[in-house]
């Protein structure tokens, strides 16, 4: 899990909203929308307010349930080894704590249930790591409030051991250190705050296998990565709201992702088939959005804004020219040979409202199956999968050439709206673009892909495409490398021939 995605000396990187109807849900939409004739309808995109109105569990035992006193130091690890698999544990309201060992844990068995009557707190003290971990599948956590754990940096509190089928649901998770959520197969993540944990709000990571299935539906996540590990390890590519990891399968939609230092939603590394719909992405430090050496999503009816001011502005004061946008497709790409729900990247119906930029479509020249600058080091494409393969002579000719690099291909950006006012984000020159580009090819001496063959590609002949959007505001575009900035008549001609149909009213800007 080390860096990702970056180039050498540049950065990495349909309807309405229903939420659940639970308590604990305010679909309330946070500000009026200024929909254009392509933009999404008001209602696309609501904020879910979890943290401010967190759901309230039952006042009372259900029958048959296993009652947890919060006086007793430990007894829900003691009761949930004492009792049998298909329990359904209650904890009274109250601060509940596990033994002072480090190591203390919850180990549920297959199909327990855990829930917390109103107020209660399930407190690690700063001292344990885990609160819930174990091999256990099909594990259901309502209404609990989850704090004061310290899990290791890329480890997470709540499903440790990213056991399959478990559903949290209406908890707050924060204040904790590492991840607070781990995910496994068929995992459902709804209606919770994943607030202020130390590295990410959720790491959707499994150690040895693919997550399948994976929903995360209506939740708050916020005030994630405190630890600021960016700046601890220089490049990790390691922290912010939410990180995926090799996920075949994810529902993304009507969460609330903002105020995250780093990105809001990061996906790494084999992804595939994501729908990423109806959520609010705002004011996270980084992008809004990244989807790297991954395939296959469709990205849709999303409010996009504020976001990517710190880190977009502190790479343009530092000269950096590359265009560092709020969604950033890096080395991704549709790909029919990878069974998906969509054999593309189909961006439309957005609105991205006064980003530090807006859609970057990247391709490190370099980076491919067994190069030393594959910073997802041993990882190779879902085409290939066998590192090994992908080196000289071979790599040069039919079909690994194409198979062992991460594409960014058949990407399709139409009707969506963009709208820009440097005056709001304070700025002058860098914060205003939409690029498709790569690097010159020069590394390691081996390569077959030396030159600018790959720039070329993914400007003009890999299916890369904007139509039909709105641009409110001075937008500038780039195209083939950082040097080639274009405006939009540019854009539009030979031979980039981008955005056919759109509009484009630069003077409504600041």
């Amino acid at each position: 899990m080390g860096i990702k995605g970056r180039a050498r000396g540049w950065p990495a990187v349909a309807s309405a909203l229903v939420l659940l109807a639970v308590a604990g849900c305010d679909t309330s939409t946070a500000s009026t929308q200024r929909p254009g004739p392509t933009a999404a309808a008001p209602s696309a995109a609501s904020v879910a307010r979890v943290c401010a109105h967190p759901g309230a569990g039952p006042a009372t035992a259900p029958a048959g349930a296993v009652t947890v006193d919060p006086a007793v130091p430990g007894d829900l690890a003691a009761k949930t080894a004492k009792s049998p698999p298909h329990t359904t544990f209650w904890l009274r309201s109250g601060t509940h704590r596990l033994e002072a060992d480090r190591y203390a844990q919850v180990i549920p068995k297959e199909g327990d249930t855990y829930l917390g009557a109103p107020g209660a707190v399930l407190d690690g003290r700063k001292t344990n790591q885990y609160a819930f971990g174990g091999t256990a599948r099909d594990v259901t956590l309502r209404y609990l409030t989850v704090r004061g754990f310290v899990a290791p940096h890329d480890e997470g509190v709540v499903n440790h051991d990213s056991a399959d089928g478990w559903e949290i649901e209406h908890s707050v998770i924060r204040d904790n250190s590492g991840a607070g959520l781990m995910a496994g197969a068929r995992q459902r993540v709804r209606a919770n705050c994943l607030r202020d944990n130390g590295q990410y709000g959720l790491n959707a990571y499994k150690s040895g296998g693919r997550i399948t299935g994976l929903l995360v539906e209506g939740n708050e996540i916020t005030g994630n990565n405190t630890g600021d590990w960016e700046k601890k390890r220089p490049g990790c590519g390691c922290t912010g709201g939410v990180k995926f990891w090799a996920v075949d399968g994810a529902d993304v939609r009507g969460n609330w992702v903002h105020d995250n230092r780093g990105a809001g939603l990061w996906a790494d590394t084999n992804n595939n088939d994501f729908r990423i719909e109806r959520n609010v992405l705002e004011s996270n430090d980084g992008a809004a959005l990244i989807y790297e050496t991954s395939y296959n999503a469709v990205i849709r009816d999303n409010v996009v804004r504020r976001n990517n001011w710190v880190e977009g502005r502190g790479y343009a004061d530092r000269g950096d020219s590359f265009p560092f946008a709020t969604v950033y497709l890096s080395e991704s790409g549709g790909e029919p040979r990878v069974k998906a729900r969509t054999d593309r990247i189909d961006v439309y119906r957005n609105t991205l409202e006064d980003n530090w930029s807006g859609i970057t479509l990247w391709e490190n020249a370099d980076r491919f199956c067994n190069s030393p600058a594959n910073t997802s080091s041993g990882d190779c494409t879902l085409l290939v999968g066998k590192t090994s393969r992908c080196a000289r002579p071979a790599i040069a000719s039919a079909p690994l050439y194409a198979d062992c690099r991460w594409k960014t291909q058949r990407v399709d950006i139409h009707d969506n709206r963009f709208e820009l006012d440097k005056s709001v984000v304070d700025c002058t020159v860098k914060c205003d673009r939409m690029a498709v580009l790569a690097n010159y090819g020069t590394y390691p001496d081996w390569s077959p892909y030396k030159g600018e063959g790959v720039a070329r590609a993914v400007t003009l002949q890999q299916h890369n495409r904007w139509h039909d959007n709105t641009y409110v505001g001075p937008w500038t575009f780039v195209a083939l490398d950082p040097s080639r900035v274009l405006d939009f008549a540019q854009w539009q001609g030979a031979p980039y021939q981008q955005d056919a149909g759109s509009t484009f009213r630069a003077g409504d800007g600041g």
